[in-house]
């Protein structure tokens, strides 16, 4: 219990903040016309703000979701993997079979982020804690904004609505700012997004395809011409 504890704390400061993420979750997907429930369900079951955001879209254009959308949150969700490989190197033995599994859906960026600064290896515990309030926080703020999508005025869901964009600024903005490398693929995929924007030939590709192509387009460009250097040794 010491570290199911331990890991309750540290996750208190994630749910604060997903509440108020995944509450433009449920004003969005509210205004589109979903039911509370189904809103909290697809909160439930993924856990991701930027593919829950993507994914909504998808599927209220009808897209193809054996195609479309399972590209694009393989595209957007794929840092998960490679965030969970890195953070089994620092699991202690507790944290093994079935637990693995159970921990690598809860795995989101500042979940991995709180567990890697830990000063000791992760046990499953710990883990168990940190996961929770997140999920509960994720999940609540969904069912607000859901609720509260049906009841609010149309200018005050639109000026709420912009919440998720101030979420996405202040995560490339301060990384953009110390890195020019950042900077430059972030520019090179906003420039991207542009061009399939307003382009007459390119307006018509669909919002998930166009997430996959600049999201892919523009690492690529990031990993040739401005490759993170190693440090000598």
């Amino acid at each position: 219990m010491k570290y199911f504890k331990k890991g309750l704390h540290d996750g208190i400061p994630i749910a604060l903040g997903y509440v108020s993420v995944s509450f433009t979750f449920g004003l969005q997907a509210a205004g589109y016309g979903m039911y509370w429930w189904q809103a909290v369900l697809i909160s439930l079951t993924n856990l991701t703000s930027a593919g829950q955001f993507a994914g909504l879209d998808i599927m209220v254009r009808g897209a193809g979701f054996w195609i479309e959308m399972a590209c694009a949150q393989l595209t957007i969700n794929l840092r998960y993997s490679l965030m969970s490989l890195s953070l089994s190197q620092k699991a202690d033995k507790s944290l093994r079979g079935v637990h693995r599994w159970i921990t690598g859906f809860g795995i989101t960026d500042e979940i991995f982020a709180v567990a890697m600064g830990s000063n000791k290896d992760v046990s499953r515990h710990y883990m168990y804690g940190l996961i929770l309030l997140p999920i509960i926080g994720w999940t609540l703020g969904t069912l607000l904004g859901a609720v509260a999508g049906q009841v609010l005025p149309e200018v005050i869901r639109n000026s709420l609505g912009i919440a998720i964009y101030g979420m996405f600024l202040a995560i490339i903005i301060p990384p953009s700012k110390k890195n020019h490398a950042v900077l430059k693929v972030v520019i090179i995929a906003a420039l991207m997004s542009c061009v399939f924007k307003w382009l007459p030939l390119l307006s018509n590709v669909s919002s998930g395809f166009v997430i996959i192509i600049c999201t892919v387009a523009a690492a690529a460009v990031g990993a040739v011409f401005f490759p993170v250097k190693e440090d000598s040794q």
